[in-house]
């Protein structure tokens, strides 16, 4: 099923919300053991701040280090979650910007339906920048007034927290605005850290299924075990893999 006027699969732009995929393709047969909880996670964040290294980082355990200007990309698994098996939906999103009074935000029309779909959100700043830092609290604010009323599960990464020398948010500060959203802090680096993002991303998805009513209130133990990828969009993602593969050898050839 897809919204009235979205594209078929693999025609995804960010010229306009006709085009806005916001279902995911089913990577499993319908009458196989569809999964009986779905977790829907969309990505906010300002520009250059790394959104799509995140996601792809940890649903991949890799990096590519060149990403194409995002679209909209909505990634679709299967998931075990403490033996339980999950549908894991995780929206990536076209940037936000801050508009000139620095108070409200330009947001393309597909974000607000990807925050009217999402169940839970990841609100990412790059340590490295201020700017990116001053646009959660507003995105929060516009969150809130799509969602008015009742418990919204979120998380604030602080992503490049492997340029330390080039930070320009403290960590204090992190974890301040994250308590004042209701949420948790955690710094990563879709660089360098897979753990890191795992960590995150895992928290928040046992953040969504306690709010949806799937847990008993108490610390849920074990981990999230990520199903082969079978997704147009995940087969893309190992098509570049090989890409930049293939480029460093012949780049080392040629030395």
């Amino acid at each position: 099923m897809r919204l009235s006027g979205d594209s078929a699969p693999g025609n995804m732009n960010s010229s306009g919300s006709g085009n806005f995929l916001l279902v995911p393709i089913p990577e499993y047969p319908l009458l196989d053991c569809v999964p009986n909880k779905t977790v829907k996670i969309v990505v906010l964040g300002a520009r250059n701040v790394g959104k799509t290294a995140l996601i792809v980082r940890f649903l991949t355990k890799r990096f590519i280090g060149d990403y194409e200007a995002n679209t909209g990309a909505l990634y679709s698994r299967k998931v075990t979650m403490d033996g339980e098996e999950v549908s894991l939906q995780i929206q990536d999103t076209p940037c936000v910007a801050l508009q000139d009074d620095a108070e409200g935000l330009y947001c393309q029309e597909q974000i607000n339906r990807s925050i009217y779909w999402a169940d839970g959100y990841v609100l990412v700043f790059s340590i490295t920048d201020n700017s990116s830092y001053r646009t959660i609290q507003p995105l929060y604010q516009h969150i809130r007034r799509i969602h008015p009323s009742g418990n919204i599960p979120v998380i604030l990464v602080g992503n490049k927290n492997d340029l330390l020398r080039a930070r320009q948010v403290p960590a204090e500060e992190g974890n301040t605005l994250a308590t004042s959203l209701g949420g948790v802090y955690f710094e990563a680096s879709a660089r360098e850290n897979h753990e890191g993002v795992h960590a995150a991303f895992l928290h928040l998805c046992q953040e969504v299924i306690r709010a949806l009513g799937g847990g008993n209130g108490e610390k849920r133990r074990g981990g999230l075990h990520l199903a082969r990828p079978k997704s147009p969009n995940m087969q893309e993602l190992k098509r570049r893999f090989r890409q930049v593969l293939s480029s460093k050898v012949k780049s080392a050839t040629t030395i």
